[in-house]
């Protein structure tokens, strides 16, 4: 592997074998969390540690020590460019459809750098609960599911309402909304995305109001602009959520990418 080539697929640390990762192929009980690398470095790295952590206990009732983790991520960054997608899942050997115990290890994919789609985009507003919301799973076949539906109907991707009709998250985005004078988070059964923990924590230091509250379909037209961002992109603007435009609200989008922005990236 040259220092030039941007994947590398490591198994705690080292290289994958194919016998190693054929088993893989076909198990889902696993979890992960997913990063853009810039310069050898990450924002939010303490989020992404801290999510692996809690899903693992929620998952295997243990979790491995953040200092293996990072040593996995920094060898399979010492095996790439500077700048790249990473992806470190967190899986239990012992597989899937058995209540054996095993201590969870690491794999951990490279891949070019990612920024996300060109906006504003249009979603359509699907009936959907994910299981263990605050988990990041691998797989959830619903998710591509109703994105594929949202695509033939003319849409760019999928958002989903509760049974209560909260809106809540997007298929693999958080939503982020503007009223005007502060940022809405929609208050729902979701998982709480790393960029937003980000930009989160950065608009409290910069002193920009927040709100949970909860919104639903017919709660949009009152509403000065939505977002969607995940670990491609602090923020793409949104313009319509089933059938109710929004506006684009580039001022809003601006004010969530210069919070990110804010976060110091450190180096694993």
């Amino acid at each position: 592997m040259t220092p030039s080539t941007p994947y590398v697929v490591h198994r705690d640390g080292r290289t994958a074998t194919t016998g190693e990762l054929a088993p893989l192929a076909f198990a889902g009980h696993a979890h992960f969390t997913a990063m853009q690398v810039r310069g050898g470095r990450v924002r939010g790295l303490d989020l992404h540690l801290a999510r692996l952590r809690s899903a693992s206990l929620e998952l295997y009732g243990r979790a491995l020590p953040d200092d293996r983790v990072r040593s996995c991520l920094r060898a399979a960054l010492e095996a790439g460019p500077q700048d790249l997608s990473l992806t470190a899942v967190v899986y239990s050997p012992a597989g899937e459809f058995t209540a054996a115990d095993a201590d969870p290890e690491v794999l951990v994919r490279t891949g070019p750098p990612a920024s996300g789609p060109e906006g504003p985009l249009a979603l359509a507003a699907f009936e959907h609960e994910r299981f263990l919301p605050s988990v990041k799973l691998v797989g959830e076949a619903a998710k591509t599911y109703l994105l594929r539906r949202a695509v033939a109907q003319g849409f760019d991707d999928a958002a989903f309402t509760d049974r209560r009709g909260r809106i809540g998250e997007a298929t693999i985005w958080n939503l982020a909304f503007w009223d005007g004078s502060a940022v809405v988070w929609p208050e729902a059964d979701v998982l709480a995305g790393v960029t937003m923990g980000i930009v989160r924590r950065q608009l409290d230091r910069l002193g920009v109001p927040q709100r949970v509250r909860e919104i639903t379909l017919a709660d949009l037209p009152e509403l000065a602009g939505a977002v969607v961002m995940n670990s491609w992109t602090p923020g793409i603007a949104v313009h319509r959520i089933g059938s109710a435009s929004l506006p684009v609200a580039p001022a809003f989008t601006d004010l969530l990418h210069r919070a990110y922005r804010a976060e110091p990236p450190t180096a694993p």
